[in-house]
């Protein structure tokens, strides 16, 4: 074992060639990152998912039913065996040939079968006031840390001289001494992304599921990362710029649980602005142009300061791939204003949400028999004009 950590923590690996761990040792006068202040980010962890739990029912609810945010669901699907035996066993989304067999097996005409699919999928999404719980708990952690962070990087000197600090990160890099609200600051986030992490899994399910799960991860390594290499002063400026947006996008989805779909336009407006300048702007290209090159210069590249630009890259990766998304909506938004349907974020319904949805016409008509449906030589049926092949779900 001794073995393996000696190899795990190899100096040439970690640090500069001019640089050992016990340059890094805590001292009388001076306290510096050590590797073992991490393992307080689990129970840490532990504690802010139970504080959420207790926020989002005694702060959240109350919040949520004071804007009538109703706990009402979805339809519900009426109860059929063999539907049910189909969906939970075969598939939740039935081709065009199980549902024409299902048809005949029922009697029953294929609209009603996709509605009753559709209803059976959505009974197991949230509610409404679910998802404005879980948005307010985000909403007030992004704004408490993000202010905190501000506040941090202010009292360094950071927002005054933001070129000035991020030089100091690499050219005193072994005499970086550890502060107490630095050391908060960062068990903090560790704690919030691995609780974000676990708490995945039982959260609303979103279409970028696998996404998100990638970003969360290498959050983690690069805040683990950076800490334990020393790097924790870039590592605090990456932070605060990814937290800065993050509020303004599930205040946005508050908005629009609550109705409030002006304020929701107004505040998706200002997230994209914020989102785009703060992770594809000049502030990330500063960061990556500093740890890229002139850190090479300063200090010269060693195994570990490889990790730690890769991760960053991929982080950068992964904010391109969110700024896609944002200006796919918007141009959503763009196209319905042309067409008289302006509603510009539908957050509800974004390309992260994975809900589904039909208007009520549809979901009022009750499944059964359909002696009197026709299909016309064009494939629509002869009632209404809908494409019984067509998919009944509304994806935005």
């Amino acid at each position: 074992m001794a073995g393996i950590l000696a190899w795990f923590w190899n100096e040439r690996f970690w640090l500069p060639h001019n640089v050992t761990w016990a340059d890094l040792k805590n001292t009388e006068e001076a306290t510096f990152p050590q590797a073992e202040d991490l393992y307080l980010a689990f129970p840490l962890a532990f504690c802010i998912f139970m504080v959420r739990l207790i926020f989002e029912r005694f702060v959240a609810k109350p919040c949520a039913i004071a804007l009538n945010i109703q706990a009402n669901g979805p339809q519900i699907a009426p109860p059929n065996a063999i539907l049910e035996k189909v969906f939970t066993a075969i598939t939740k989304h039935p081709d065009e040939k199980r549902l024409e067999g299902l048809s005949k097996q029922l009697d029953w005409d294929v609209r009603s079968i996709q509605r009753w699919f559709r209803q059976r999928r959505n009974q197991e999404k949230p509610s409404t006031l679910t998802r404005f719980c879980e948005s307010m708990w985000r909403f007030s952690f992004y704004l408490y840390v993000f202010t905190y962070g501000v506040r941090f990087l202010k009292k360094v000197g950071s927002l005054k001289i933001f070129y000035i600090i991020l030089m100091h990160c690499w050219y005193n890099y072994p005499y970086q001494p550890l502060t107490t609200d630095l050391h908060y600051y960062y068990i903090l986030e560790l704690s919030f992304y691995w609780s974000l992490m676990f708490s995945q899994f039982t959260d609303i399910k979103r279409k970028d599921f696998g996404i998100m799960f990638l970003h969360h991860l290498v959050c983690i390594f690069l805040i683990t990362f950076s800490y334990v290499n020393n790097m924790a002063r870039v590592g605090t400026l990456v932070l605060c710029l990814h937290d800065s947006a993050d509020a303004l996008l599930e205040a946005a989805k508050m908005a629009n649980y609550a109705k409030f779909q002006k304020m929701c336009d107004l505040l998706f407006v200002m997230f994209a602005v914020v989102f785009i300048t703060t992770r594809l702007g000049i502030f990330p290209l500063w960061v990556l142009n500093t740890t890229l090159f002139e850190s090479w210069e300063i200090v010269g590249p060693y195994p570990s300061w490889w990790v730690f630009n890769l991760l960053l890259l991929l982080i950068q990766g992964l904010n391109c791939f969110w700024s896609y998304l944002i200006v796919k909506i918007a141009c959503k938004a763009v196209s319905r204003g042309k067409a008289g349907k302006w509603n510009p974020l539908h957050v509800s319904k974004d390309d992260r949400s994975d809900i589904e949805s039909s208007s009520d016409e549809e979901d009022s008509e009750p499944p059964g028999k359909n002696a009197h449906t026709a299909t016309t030589t064009n494939g629509t049926s002869g009632t209404n004009g809908y494409l019984l092949t067509g998919s009944c779900s509304m994806d935005d």
